[in-house]
């Protein structure tokens, strides 16, 4: 059934939704201290993070700044690729692997850097005296206002601490109280983990200071004779100490707080860090001018302008999914008994928890989240906690658009900026190419040369991937301006592409070689050899940039030459492929294991964050994708099982979805605890170790499954689980300027929906059950280009080849498509008919 909506025809009753209000339990809490830094909570404000532990005696608080990073400015790029490139892929083509990788490892892969690692700062150590036996202990993030509270009662005393990272004062600010006068004393210290060097000073009796530097590094894959990469970023870390009441003394590197009624503690990070090519910058004076400028401020004044700015973004989505006795427990008990319980506010508070820790961790003006987000307690962590470009950043960042966070994408938008400078000189020394490109991993220091060798690294589409978020967030603001200012990577990355598309012999398809399909390779091959001609994810990576371009450049009326250029090499493109197991094929020729379990599923990303996979356009494909996720199964690393969630919801599967959300929401990391993928008890993802990514691809799946806007319309509550039967979400925002105000459902089915079209033009909803239209209200004028025009369907269709001869057909849902012709700034309503 299809309608057209024109005028107000229809008048109803009003439906009441105040029992769908926001949950209020917005907090992880416990009663008991962090027993490790996988219980610590984080906190942080874009640049500055922190863990804390609430232990009352011995309180650490673990420290972070996002730009200490060990190295300094330098290049990765190995000049011998180029007259290597021929042969690699030569060998290729004669099915060579072993030979190829050989050569790979040794002609492209980094002679000077395998990047640098993102560094943690230290530790702030309060040691309290007289406080070991404590009663009545509670410690809690509250995610609605980013303050952190420890409170316990010791020798009678009632005990508080309020911890938050200022948004607006670029200071940590710690508050410690009593309730009965000259009840605190503590000592207060700072230290870095070895073999890293730092000074230690004080000033004024009431400020401690620790200098030092990021670490000299060398990976241990390059050569002996390799220099390692100087240690340039400079820090400076210092707290300053007031009280009321009491005294403060400095002592051996410590500050001695004795007798004090109330204590505030100032902390600020700084490093001499100013972008990718230049550490001309002064740590000291950053760091000092912080404090001075924190301090001139009440406590209340400091709180109130941070929760404020928090709030401005954090507020803008809600979630209700339904109340349970569950929420009265401790998260660490709740994350245990998730799967065999039913909870649903842990799934809304895992849902906004993501959102928070995007907000914390990733500012405008500041660096992208890495693998690990903002905090990080090593000098040497895993995967060096860098930018891993083949899924972990980009999915850092599948949050960003959809729950109403556009500002916090803007770090890494930022960084494909960068990357599409600095990429230019590794596509012409390593490929001899126009555009630019990176491979699977880059820093702080924006390499683009592969690294870590060619089972990981030999992948030249990372940067193809990346800028694939320039195009998204044009698809959510249609401003032209931005469009103009990301432009030039968009068409550098495609320029790229058509740089290194090579025919292959059998069919004269055009594909990228050498590379891989992310971390994984065929069965049978030697241990490692990964490496391949024309993968599957490539060639969806090559038609998606290339495609996307071309819309950019038709939208600001340039480079006709290069679009026909485009146009002609999308036309000889490979298409995606149905094998012998009726699965999505993984590589060029029909090479996938039924029985493969590995956790990338990298060729799906054509069904999700792409939409080359529709059950609407190409149901052929769409079950494949679907054979494809069952035969890898659903148990599998945290990030994976995420990533799986949102594939699922594609696949309009609720349910399925739903199941991987309680593989992800188990208790790991205790004894006796599960192994592998899970959640820790401060509700981080487990890979395991910690990775963030986890964290946000949860949060971008759960609101797939409420909200899609991928497939020609705004698709309301596409893959809703039984279990949800009744909820509310405001807030979430859609691909062609649209924002879901208010989305209301009762016993599975769309009751109310108000969605405000920002940029006007034509507003399509898809609906299991009828809908009518209510009212049409004009609010605020909004100004930019609509989008939802061409936003979802390619206007160049990708081809379909099928080897299949039984694949069965997709069973869907029956749904409703409405058109609303919509104005700039007008806000419609739908309810139930």
């Amino acid at each position: 059934m299809q309608s057209a909506f024109k005028i107000l025809i229809v008048f109803s009753v009003m439906i009441t939704t105040t029992s769908y209000s926001q949950s209020k339990n917005l907090k992880l809490w416990y009663d008991a201290p962090a027993a490790n830094w996988n219980e610590a909570l984080p906190i942080g404000n874009g640049r500055l993070g922190a863990m804390v532990f609430g232990n009352p005696v011995n309180e650490n608080i673990q420290l972070n700044e996002l730009t200490l990073w060990a190295g300094g400015p330098h290049r990765n790029d190995n000049p011998d690729a180029k007259d290597a490139l021929k042969d690699v892929q030569s060998l290729l083509f004669q099915e060579k692997y072993d030979e190829a990788h050989r050569l790979a490892n040794d002609k492209f892969l980094s002679k000077t850097s395998h990047g640098m690692p993102y560094e943690t700062v230290g530790n702030l150590r309060l040691n309290f005296k007289n406080q070991d036996n404590y009663t009545n202990y509670y410690r809690e993030l509250n995610i609605e206002n980013a303050v952190n509270k420890t409170t316990y009662t010791a020798n009678g005393v009632d005990y508080s601490r309020e911890i938050f990272t200022s948004f607006t004062d670029n200071v940590i600010v710690i508050k410690l109280t009593a309730n009965k006068k000259k009840s605190i004393s503590f000592t207060a210290s700072m230290d870095r983990p070895e073999p890293a060097k730092v000074e230690h000073f004080t000033e004024n009796n009431n400020v401690l200071v620790m200098t030092g530097f990021g670490s000299n590094n060398k990976n241990k894959r390059l050569p002996k004779e390799t220099e390692a990469i100087k240690g340039e970023v400079e820090f400076d870390s210092r707290i300053k100490i007031v009280t009321k009441g009491g005294r403060v003394e400095a002592k051996n590197n410590t500050l001695e707080v004795s007798k004090a009624n109330s204590v505030l503690i100032y902390l600020s990070i700084a490093t001499n860090f100013i972008n990718y090519q230049d550490v001309s910058g002064d740590a000291h004076k950053k760091a000092s001018d912080y404090i001075a400028f924190a301090e001139k401020k009440s406590y209340e004044n400091l709180l109130e302008s941070h929760t404020n700015f928090y709030q401005e973004y954090f507020n803008r989505v809600s979630l209700n999914l339904g109340t349970s006795e569950a929420a009265k427990l401790p998260t660490d008990v709740r994350i245990k008994e998730f799967k065999d319980g039913f909870d649903p506010e842990l799934a809304a508070l895992y849902f906004q928890y993501g959102r928070y820790l995007l907000i914390s961790s990733s500012q405008p003006g500041g660096q992208p989240a890495n693998l690990q987000g903002l905090w990080n307690k090593d000098l040497t962590p895993p995967w060096k906690s860098a930018y891993t470009v083949n899924i972990n950043t980009e999915m850092n960042y599948w949050p960003a658009e959809v729950t109403n966070l556009t500002e916090m994408h803007e770090p890494l938008i930022e960084m494909v900026k960068d990357l599409s400078v600095a990429g230019q000189e590794t596509a012409k020394v390593m490929y001899g190419a126009e555009g630019w490109v990176t491979h699977h991993n880059t820093d702080l220091w924006r390499i683009c040369g592969p690294v870590d060798g060619a089972t990981w690294g030999m992948w030249p589409t990372g940067g193809t991937w990346l800028t694939q978020h320039a195009w998204e967030k044009f698809m959510f603001n249609g401003d032209l301006e931005y469009l103009k200012s990301v432009y030039p990577a968009m068409k550098g990355a495609s320029q790229f592409c058509l740089s290194v598309l090579t025919p292959e012999p059998t069919n004269g398809w055009l594909i990228v070689t050498p590379s891989i399909s992310p971390e994984h390779g065929p069965k049978g091959r030697s241990k490692g050899v990964n490496i391949e001609a024309g993968t599957t994810m490539d060639n969806q990576l090559v038609f998606d940039m290339l495609t996307k371009t071309i819309l950019a450049a038709q939208l600001l009326n340039v480079d006709a030459g290069l679009i026909k250029e485009m146009e002609a090499a999308l036309a000889k493109l490979p298409p995606m492929q149905v094998g012998k197991y009726n699965q999505l094929q993984e590589w060029l020729k029909d090479l996938d294991d039924p029985e493969d379990k590995h956790r990338h599923v990298s060729h799906l990303y054509g069904l999700y964050p792409s939409n080359q996979i529709s059950p609407y356009r190409n149901p052929e494909l769409f079950k494949a994708a679907e054979n494809t996720l069952i035969q890898r199964g659903d148990p599998s690393t945290g990030w994976s099982m995420n990533w799986k969630i949102n594939l699922w919801a594609r696949l309009l599967d609720g349910n399925h979805a739903y199941k991987l959300m309680g593989d992800q929401i188990k208790l790991v990391g205790r004894p006796g605890s599960p192994k592998g993928g899970g959640t820790y008890a401060n509700m981080l993802d487990a890979h395991p170790p910690f990775q963030i990514d986890g964290n946000f691809g949860f949060t971008s799946g759960l609101t797939e499954m409420l909200v899609q806007s991928h497939n020609g319309a705004v698709h309301l509550i596409p893959a809703l689980p039984d279990v949800w039967k009744d909820g509310k979400v405001t807030g979430l925002r859609a691909r062609g300027g649209f924002e879901v105000s208010e989305l209301v459902w009762e016993n599975g089915k769309v009751v109310k929906a108000v969605i405000k079209s920002t940029l006007g033009g034509k507003l399509r909803i898809r609906s299991y059950n009828e809908l009518q239209l209510e009212r049409s209200n004009l609010l605020v004028e909004a100004t930019g280009v609509n989008t939802n025009s061409f936003y979802q369907v390619p206007k160049i269709k990708n081809p379909l080849l099928t080897n299949a001869t039984n694949i069965e057909q997709i069973a869907l849902k029956p749904s409703y498509l409405y058109d609303v012709d919509t104005k700039k700034g007008e806000e419609i309503t739908l309810i139930q008919k």
